[in-house]
């Protein structure tokens, strides 16, 4: 068998559980919804860790409150389902918060990750003449609207001396797609972020032209609407405590991360302890920096002309947050 479709057959699989993941989640009609709390996760991040230690829902017992889990693709689908009402808060990487803001979606930022700048990447077949992202120029890049990795794009580009206009984007929704894309060469580049960047590194013919480092921090955001967070007090800071309780956890534990998602996944527990040693789960407050960052790539996308109009950040910060 040819090694290379021997390689996808063995990995499609991987990303396709991304494209699996619901785009909207109906709100509960049950009588008791208002005791419920509806957390949106995407595979692999905080909340899956803080899901899949059951800790959470013990921590509520004693408030009364059920905790439903609701996977998501990736952070635009995400939010949209957050902003419709569907859940009540959720997770999601800088640029989909922007996109989100600018769309008019009423979601709030609750607090900030570290920065986790080797999560996001862009890739080439490691065959192929591009070796660089100066060699983009004229070609075609999967990428997604509204994802961290589309910031990064934009960023190396620029930084290679070229702009988003000398590159033929290819719009893609999940990763199964962006992926297929570059194993079938219908593009010459993909855009990714962990766990399936790290997958394509450990098991694709790939190679990485370029990460976050020194170009985007691809913080990680949690969010909620106001009228929730306001209506939520008690319940957000048992949620933050316990979120905090298991980052400590899985930032001293990478292989412990790796092999308690690895079944509900069904990825690698190699692919996940890469992904946990090069990121820190530890959540922080919303300070004048990150909202700082965030503006910048609000203005940035408002220059290319993929915002609609200009941002202030600031307003989506909500004002009181758990984590004091």
């Amino acid at each position: 068998m040819n090694f290379k479709k021997s390689v996808l057959k063995r990995v499609l699989p991987l990303f396709a559980l991304a494209a699996a993941g619901l785009a909207f989640i109906a709100p509960s009609a049950s009588a008791d919804t208002e005791k419920t709390l509806r957390i949106g996760y995407q595979k692999f991040n905080s909340l899956n860790i803080l899901k899949g230690t059951g800790a959470l829902e013990k921590a509520l017992a004693s408030q009364h409150v059920k905790v439903s889990w609701h996977e998501f693709a990736a952070g635009p689908q995400l939010l949209e389902a957050l902003g419709s009402g569907a859940i009540d808060l959720g997770h999601a990487a800088d640029t989909p918060s922007v996109f989100a803001q600018a769309a008019g979606k009423p979601v709030v930022y609750l607090a900030a990750e570290q920065p986790y700048p080797r999560g996001i990447g862009i890739l080439a077949d490691k065959d192929s003449a591009i070796d660089t992202i100066a060699d983009l120029k004229g070609k075609r890049v999967a990428i997604g609207r509204g994802w961290n990795a589309q910031y990064l794009l934009v960023l190396a580009l620029e930084e290679a001396g070229l702009s988003y206009k000398d590159i033929t984007p290819a719009y893609v929704n999940n990763a199964a797609d962006a992926i297929a894309a570059l194993q079938s060469k219908s593009v010459d580049a993909v855009g990714l972020w962990d766990p399936f960047l790290a997958a394509a590194e450990k098991t694709l013919p790939v190679k990485t032209l370029r990460d976050g480092q020194g170009l985007s921090n691809n913080r990680t955001f949690y969010l909620s609407t106001a009228a929730f967070a306001d209506a939520n007090r008690p319940l957000l800071k048992t949620f933050f405590e316990q979120l905090g309780q298991t980052a400590e956890w899985a930032n001293a534990n990478p292989q412990g991360v790796a092999d308690l998602l690895a079944p509900q996944l069904g990825i690698g527990a190699d692919v996940l302890k890469l992904a946990t040693e090069r990121r820190n789960y530890a959540a922080v407050p919303m300070d004048a920096a990150i909202t700082a960052e965030q503006q910048k790539l609000a203005d940035t996308f408002l220059r290319l002309g993929l915002i609609p109009k200009p941002l202030r950040v600031q307003d989506a910060i909500y004002p009181d947050t758990p984590l004091r």
